[in-house]
């Protein structure tokens, strides 16, 4: 089993987090360098995980009263008072089935326990389908609480659990 480091992400991180992001586009957002720059800055949760010196995987959080201007954001904004979103979270194929998801919620939690926030908040998507995140996300005691359907036409599934949750 190799060592696994979870720290705070840096700026030096951001090339291989955008390619991390890139290799999985399709069932998340685009991020280029510039929008690296901005989801660092607005993020009060932003770990990433490496394995042998090389960054794997990653996690990216907004608190409730964050000022992030995001369809999926205000979608929760509108519903629940204070909540933790997770803006994304990408594991590197190689990497996945390796327990490093459940270590960067485990993070998550407790980020969410630190900051008051009553809810944890996710989307997946359904349309394509993201099946490994659906699962994932269920056994991690998420529920959907809505659907929504963007501009695209790709459809998500709004995930929300609350913090006391059993992570």
């Amino acid at each position: 089993m190799p060592e696994i480091n979870i720290r705070e992400m840096t700026t030096e991180d951001a090339s291989v987090v955008v390619s991390l992001n890139q290799a999985v586009v399709d069932v998340t957002s685009p991020m280029d360098l510039t929008r690296f720059g901005e989801l660092y800055e607005i993020s009060t949760l932003k770990r990433s995980v490496e394995i042998d010196d090389q960054v794997v995987a990653f996690i990216l959080g907004m608190e409730s009263n964050s000022s992030y201007k995001n369809d999926n954001y205000a979608w929760f904004s509108a519903r629940i008072k204070s909540f933790l979103y997770i803006d994304r979270v990408v594991v590197s194929e190689r990497c996945r089935g390796l327990g490093v998801g459940r270590l960067l919620y485990s993070q998550m939690q407790d980020h969410a326990v630190r900051t008051n926030a009553s809810t944890i908040c996710a989307e997946v998507t359904l349309e394509p389908p993201n099946h490994q995140s659906l699962q994932f996300h269920r056994k991690a005691g998420f529920e959907q609480i809505g659907i929504r359907v963007v501009d695209d036409g790709k459809q998500l599934s709004m995930l929300a659990r609350p913090v006391a949750a059993v992570s």
